[in-house]
């Protein structure tokens, strides 16, 4: 049969329509529109009213709420069952749970200001402001209860106060003070601390992420709800009115299996933290080389590309929950693994650029409220000569420090799970060429410019001077270039003296799908995307800033709301 030119002309238009309104998708690299969809299969192996891809926080939490709703739950989770380690274990597990007895509308302000920012003075405008108030809103609802609705699921947790992260982080936001925010770690004895790992201790002895995962996994577990482990979703079904109804999973052993959602499917598969092409896409700078992450390298986006696939809008999709850190040559898809580095910013070290110049406070880095978006920092670019400066940027500290202070929390993250090894002394990574040594600060800097990442850059008189001027400032007992805590000052003035390398990442990304207050997705016209809901770090509402452990926080809220509005859905027909 011949096609008409009509016919040509009404199709290539109804093409381009669909990329004007967001409703084609980038996967893997190929351009995806309504006439790929994803077939109907005649005969769906498996069933359920809502089917959750991902069994990390949000995941959990949104399946312990549809189950108790009466619906009928399916997981599906990449990794299997006996290994599963996601973002939520590896986590410090902090949380907010805020004062019920504070002011509700304060809350809710405070929670505007971190999410989109338009509530604030000084914003020409706000991140996400079609959405933020009902996400605030939300927030000031839920995030009150979340201790006891851990201590419901498990009356033998323990959320613990934390001196140094208690309150609201950023004082000068409206409501911070009337809301009476409150921070919490996790546990099952009467104390959290990040340097004892506790992934194989009994669970009376767990604590931090371990413990309030383990919360989580076990109420799914008492609930029975079915898990397909080592079954990735792979791709999101709907039908010809848009309603996702279905996913299809990759099988370990190879073949697909159809799972029919009878009500909904829920996205909570986390970042692109392991995402070669998406960190491409979205990091500022060099994303594969100068960008790292501390958390599960099984984070790669595939909700994402999914959710894109169906018409998904994204949202602030550069956004991370990130710093400077460590990173090891130790690769998964083949980017460089990193380690939470809490040291930096202690007494006896430094930040310094590839000159060998320090940019900054170093104890910005690591305390609130800047540490979760002082990679900003990091990714400045030099616009005279057009490189960028600071990736990497380079820790530099003498014997002192290192025989006093551990690098790395071993109790959690990449090396408390056992992904990257390290030792208390920090020895062993001196060994494998991970830390550089020297005897003199002039021979360090020698071996960081010989480092192929410092691309020759590194110029010795600055690190003198840089070292000499900072120790001036430790016998002041003032930092005069850059104002850092007192507290923190002592001289870099014992041999050897080391190096380590430093890049722009942290946990987790933290921009991602389009989602509302009642975790619809949404298009890029920000219109629900019938039957498919979205929650934790894939969707962050954390837009504009980020406070330690907003990301767990989310997962409990939004979890939760994803859940109960999926399972209140009718069965389609």
């Amino acid at each position: 049969m011949t096609e008409k030119k009509t016919d040509i002309r009404r199709r290539d238009f109804i093409k381009g329509a669909l990329i004007g309104t967001g409703a084609v998708a980038v996967t893997g690299f190929g351009i995806q529109n309504a006439e790929a969809r994803t077939a109907i299969p005649k005969k769906w192996n498996v069933e359920a009213d809502v089917i959750i891809l991902g069994l990390g926080g949000a995941g959990a939490c949104a399946a312990i709420e549809a189950h108790d709703a009466g619906a009928k739950v399916l997981i599906l989770e990449k990794q299997p069952q006996n290994n599963l380690i996601n973002n939520t274990r590896m986590s410090g597990g902090i949380f907010h749970s805020p004062d019920p007895t504070g002011d509700r509308e304060a809350l809710k302000s405070y929670a505007k200001a971190m999410f989109s920012g338009e509530n604030l003075p000084w914003m020409l405008e706000g991140e996400q402001p079609d959405v933020s108030d009902g996400l605030a809103a939300a927030w000031a609802k839920y995030a009150p209860e979340n201790v006891e609705y851990l201590k419901k699921l498990d009356p033998a947790f323990n959320g613990v106060a934390f001196s140094r992260f208690s309150g609201a982080a950023f004082p000068q936001f409206p409501g911070a003070k009337e809301c009476k925010y409150r921070v919490y770690g996790s546990s099952f004895g009467t104390k959290a601390d990040f340097d004892v790992p506790t992934k194989d201790l009994p669970k009376a002895q767990k604590m931090n992420g371990e413990a309030f995962f383990l919360v989580l996994r076990e109420a799914v577990e008492k609930r029975k709800i079915k898990i397909l482990w080592e079954t990735p979703a792979s791709k999101l079904i709907s039908n010809d009115r848009g309603e996702v109804i279905g996913v299809v999973g990759k099988k370990k052993g190879g073949g697909e299996v159809f799972c029919k959602a009878k009500k909904a499917v829920i996205i909570t598969t986390g970042g692109y933290e392991y995402s070669v092409p998406m960190r491409r896409a979205f990091l500022e700078g060099p994303g594969i080389e100068g960008w790292a992450f501390y958390g599960s390298p099984d984070n790669t986006g595939d909700g994402i590309a999914m959710a894109m696939q169906v018409g998904a809008g994204l949202a602030k999709v550069g956004k991370a929950a990130s710093r400077v850190i460590m990173a090891v040559p130790i690769r998964h898809h083949g980017l460089k693994m990193g380690l939470i580095t809490d040291a930096i910013g202690r007494p006896n070290s430094i930040v310094i650029d590839s000159y060998g110049n320090r940019y900054a406070a170093e104890t910005l880095i690591t305390t609130d409220p800047s540490r979760y978006f002082f990679y900003k920092e990091a990714i400045k670019f030099d616009i005279t000569k057009l490189l960028y400066p600071r990736m990497p940027s380079w820790m530099i500290f003498d014997e002192t420090f290192r025989a006093k202070y551990t690098i790395t929390s071993m109790g959690i993250s990449t090396a408390g799970f056992g992904l990257v090894p390290w030792t208390k002394d920090n020895l062993d990574a001196v060994r494998r060429g991970w830390i550089m040594q020297a005897e003199t600060v002039e021979a360090l800097a020698a071996k960081i410019k010989a480092h192929k990442e410092n691309r020759s850059l590194m110029e010795a008189a600055n690190l003198t001077k840089t070292v000499a001027r900072f120790n001036e400032s430790c016998k002041k007992g003032k930092d005069e270039e850059f104002d850092r805590k007192a507290a923190t000052l002592g001289p870099i003035d014992k041999g050897p003296f080391y190096a380590l390398p430093l890049y722009a990442g942290g946990p987790n990304t933290k921009g991602g799908i389009m989602a509302n207050s009642e975790r619809e997705v949404l298009d890029w016209e920000g219109k629900a995307i019938p039957r498919l809901y979205t929650a934790g770090e894939i969707s962050s509402a954390l837009k504009f800033v980020y406070q330690g452990g907003g990301n767990l926080t989310e997962c409990i809220v939004y979890g939760r709301i994803a859940g109960k509005n999926a399972a209140a859905l009718k069965t389609w027909k």
